[in-house]
């Protein structure tokens, strides 16, 4: 029974198909069918729904696209990445969709035409045309909206519902009416709210964090409840919560300064200089440096620390070691496989080496790091790392932010090639569609919109798209705070510590690409700070 239902379900809400469901026998067999009868190809994360009347001659699914049942597609039809077709759209022709296309119930793109010039001939006896329909990326096409042969749509177009297009649709045009005329641009005729939202959320921020930390504190200790609402402990959590004080210019309610200061410091490893954390030690047979956490606290425990007046106790060893060394420890990091963990790794090491600068002494590794880095950055993308079958550019481009973060923008060194690094990052975000549901999370926009600020300081090549994000994650962030509690790092999961700082920064960030930074009451102090620190480099 459940199984029928959920089968009924992916009809009509194809967008609740799980893993499972494209990776299911009865979908392969469905896709290899298609593929030899309608001369199809799919992205592995593609889906069509079992009901879909698929009749083309030629059909492209891209990455994470789906087509909805009792939709018909025919002829030969293209999809890019992220595109939606659903329940009873009629897709007929020659067509082609850029990503981030989303085609509404009974929607008709109509990609060829019946000729009728000869009043003499019959209608069906005179030779059919077929000039195509062309549809940029991110465009949403409204229900019972109908597209002719001949018809571009550019790029952030809206088809309002009913609509009627027989011309080509400028670029970011919302259009509307039979036949479809422009009514406005998106963006613009009407007020920008976003220094209102920025206050509002500030606001709302500035007088519940001290209810975020308290909903997060078990009597003892700072905890996490944000994956299934069990409580969890690590040194990260304390971190949050002294992070989120800071930003308002506080410290935690009933913190005892000197004491946490001395317990953060008793966490660093006198011998490697790093910070494994005390709940959750390397495992046996771990190398200290090879463990993720033991690196992420020289970030989260180093800079609590600097917050609370204090400083490390002792210089990091660990990365103050010969050229030879270190390039081996960078080249063994996982570029292909996992970039972002790569580029984690390079944020912890060029942390260590920003605290041994500032309060012991340092030898030449700084200037062997970013050699290295300028020799190994991707010429083409701008970034560091390779891309991945599953997840695209999404790795390099989450790396690209913690490497960056920890060298080039604490050091206060320009990015080299910043113009590819933007076309990289502006791809992987569109290429998701502008992230939704489990994708929308405070690292993948973090992880855009901090490098989007970065490459800004040294170009303004394609600033208005990196401000349109900016301004979309500001006016969604309010939508999802939740009073007394925060915000949940990820839809699905509960708000805790580390949603509520990371989410918060990413607002912080947003604004100061926008130069809005003034209108909005949270400024990070810690491991989201912008200001440099050069340190003679």
């Amino acid at each position: 029974m459940e199984d029928r239902w959920h089968h009924a379900r992916l009809q009509y809400l194809t967008w609740d198909r799980t893993p499972e469901d494209i990776d299911s026998a009865e979908h392969r067999a469905r896709q290899a069918e298609l593929a030899a009868r309608a001369g199809a190809s799919f992205s592995p994360s593609a889906y069509v729904a079992a009901d879909a009347a698929i009749y083309t001659t030629r059909l492209v699914l891209g990455e994470q696209s789906w087509i909805g049942g009792h939709a018909l597609v025919r002829g030969d039809v293209e999809f890019g990445a992220h595109c939606t077709v659903n329940p009873y759209a009629m897709i007929s022709g020659r067509v082609r969709c850029g990503d981030g296309v989303r085609i509404a119930s009974h929607a008709s793109l109509i990609g060829f035409n019946h000729g009728y010039d000869d009043p003499e001939v019959p209608i069906y006896l005179q030779k059919h045309e077929s000039l195509g329909i062309t549809i940029g990326d991110d465009v949403w096409v409204g229900a019972n909206a109908v597209i002719v042969d001949g018809v571009t749509i550019g790029r952030g177009a809206v088809i309002a519902a009913g609509a009627v297009v027989s011309k080509d649709v400028p670029e970011m045009a919302i259009v509307g009416g039979v036949p479809a005329k422009v009514l406005r641009f998106r963006g613009k005729g009407r007020r920008d709210e976003t220094r209102k939202q920025l206050e509002a959320l500030g606001n709302k921020a500035a007088r519940q964090w001290r209810d975020v930390l308290a909903e997060n504190f078990d009597g003892a200790d700072y905890v996490s409840r944000e994956n299934d609402n069990t409580a969890r402990k690590s040194n990260r959590h304390l971190c949050d919560a002294i992070e989120i004080a800071a930003a308002f210019g506080e410290v935690p309610p009933g913190l005892d300064v000197a004491g946490t200061l001395a317990r953060l410091q008793a966490v660093q490893d006198p011998a490697t200089g790093l910070f494994p954390d005390p709940f959750q030690p390397p495992k046996s047979g771990v190398a200290m440096r090879d463990d993720g956490l033991a690196l992420y606290n020289v970030l989260s425990t180093g800079y609590a620390i600097e917050v609370l007046g204090g400083q490390p106790l002792h210089r990091v060893e660990a990365v103050e070691i010969p050229a030879t060394e270190l390039r081996l420890w960078l080249e063994g990091l996982t570029w292909r496989e996992r970039a972002w963990g790569a580029g984690a790794a390079v944020d912890a090491i060029g942390t260590a080496l920003y605290f041994n600068a500032r309060y012991f002494t340092t030898g030449t590794t700084r200037e062997t790091l970013f050699g290295w880095l300028a020799m190994k950055q991707d010429r083409g993308s701008g970034l560091w790392g390779s891309p991945t079958a599953d997840e695209g550019l999404l790795q390099p481009v989450n790396g690209f932010y913690r490497l960056t973060r920890g060298t080039y923008a604490q050091f206060g060194v320009a990015v080299p090639r910043p113009e590819a690094a933007i076309d990289s990052v502006l791809l992987n975000y569109r290429n998701y569609g502008g992230f939704s549901g489990r994708t929308y999370t405070a690292c993948n926009l973090l992880d855009t919109v901090h490098p989007l600020l970065l490459c800004l300081c040294q170009t303004d090549h394609r600033r208005a798209e990196a401000e349109r994000i900016a301004r979309s994650v500001i006016a969604r962030a309010g939508e999802r705070w939740i009073d007394g509690r925060g915000f949940a790092f990820a839809d699905g999961q509960e708000p805790g510590l580390q949603g509520t700082e990371m989410w918060l920064s990413v607002v912080h960030l947003s604004a100061k690409l926008l130069g809005l930074e003034d209108a909005f009451a949270f400024v990070p102090r810690g491991v989201h700070r912008t200001e440099a620190v050069g340190l003679g480099l």
